[in-house]
């Protein structure tokens, strides 16, 4: 069985799970949207682990790092009670929680809301301040903005890359350049 989730009311993708509606804040209309009863309507879906809701905001999947990252936060401090050293804290914190905020940061960085943001900053400022993470460590919008450059790199770079295709082609530059004196050896 195939679902059908329509975004935006523009574009309609085919996935294997609920539908999800964005109709931006409009009543669905059963001439706009007609689901077979066989089809749940869902107010969020949750896919390779990122939460999307019906409103294309990241604060469902915020709130979800958050309390999955306050967890990982009481493993460290029982690994610091039984004696871990401080650079191994940090490498564990590296690894674990920082990893997990990373996680496909392109895919949802972009539908966080200044709350969000703030909610992530004020839970790496806690983490620096339980002495987990460095003090040069960057905030979450330079994170986000590394995550967007990796990826956008790696995609210019490997021509077999499965977004290459939406890239423009790279102009050829052709200078025509008058002869000077200096350069006519």
């Amino acid at each position: 069985m195939t679902i059908i989730s329509v975004c935006l009311c523009t574009k309609i993708h085919i996935l294997p799970t609920p539908v999800c509606l964005n109709l931006r804040g409009r009543e669905p209309s059963s001439a706009l949207v007609e689901l077979p009863p066989s089809i749940e309507q869902v107010d969020e879906i949750t896919m390779l682990g990122v939460v999307i809701n019906n409103r294309m905001t990241a604060t469902d999947h915020v709130a979800s790092l958050l309390r999955s990252c306050t967890k990982l936060l009481y493993a460290l401090r029982v690994l610091r009670s039984h004696g871990l050293p401080q650079q191994s804290l940090k490498d564990v914190f590296r690894a674990t929680i920082e990893s997990k905020i990373q996680y496909a940061a392109p895919a949802w960085s972009g539908l966080c809301t200044a709350g969000d943001c703030f909610q992530l900053n004020a839970f790496l400022r806690r983490c620096m301040k339980l002495c987990y993470r460095e003090r040069k460590a960057p905030s979450i919008e330079e994170i986000f903005a590394m995550s967007d450059d990796q990826l956008f790199s790696k995609i210019n770079s490997n021509s077999l890359h499965i977004l290459q295709q939406f890239m423009p082609d790279r102009p050829s530059l052709n200078y025509s350049l008058r002869a000077r004196p200096h350069n006519t050896h």
